[in-house]
């Protein structure tokens, strides 16, 4: 998994709540386990028109915010249906932050076994960031050490992160990468096993 540590990019308004897994990611790319190529189908409903062109006021088809790396959200992000596909087409698409008053959980789950940073904020703050969110020129600052977000005008937000979580981030686990951390511990463990209690095999 990659390691987010800062991020330094343009961040792209999307006001709607509820946002659920299959707008995010329609059923229609569910059938590959393979992360590449799926940012082509996110936000696909939203995105294109039934004959396939893209909708030109969508927020990620606007020229500036082509390269967000941040997307500024509405509460219960990421409901619906469990599919882990909803943070791997965010990721591949280039977007490796979503910030929001609330998320499902789930969702919220998915995003730290897959290296995004989810950041859940109360709903002013989040109104904030997002009148600030003008485009390619306006550039967010995401610092996971330090748990602050830096908007364009200087002004600074704090956020909240259980500390296993953050860790995993700066280190760039997910649950098997943080477990072989701890290999030669549960190599040992096995061993002794095996001398104390031969007939478990």
């Amino acid at each position: 998994m990659q390691k987010f540590t800062r991020l330094s990019a343009p961040a792209a308004p999307l006001p709607v709540a509820n946002i659920d897994t299959d707008q995010i990611i329609p059923k229609q790319f569910l059938s590959t386990v393979e992360r590449a190529g799926l940012g082509k189908g996110l936000f696909y409903d939203m995105r294109f028109a039934p004959d396939g062109s893209e909708q030109p006021d969508f927020v990620l088809n606007r020229a500036a915010y082509r390269g967000a790396g941040i997307l500024i959200t509405g509460a219960n992000f990421g409901c619906g249906s469990s599919r882990e596909h909803a943070p791997w087409a965010l990721m591949d698409f280039g977007i490796s932050c979503v910030v929001a008053p609330g998320f499902a959980d789930i969702f919220f789950n998915n995003c730290f076994k897959n290296g995004l940073l989810p950041i859940a904020l109360p709903e002013a703050d989040v109104e904030r960031l997002m009148a600030q969110a003008t485009g390619a020129n306006a550039r967010f600052d995401i610092d996971l050490e330090a748990q602050t977000i830096t908007a364009p005008d200087g002004s600074t937000i704090s956020f909240e992160i259980d500390p296993g979580r953050k860790q995993a981030l700066l280190l760039g686990l997910d649950e098997i990468g943080g477990s072989l951390i701890h290999e030669r511990a549960i190599s040992a463990h096995e061993d002794r096993r095996r001398l104390v209690t031969p007939w478990l095999g």
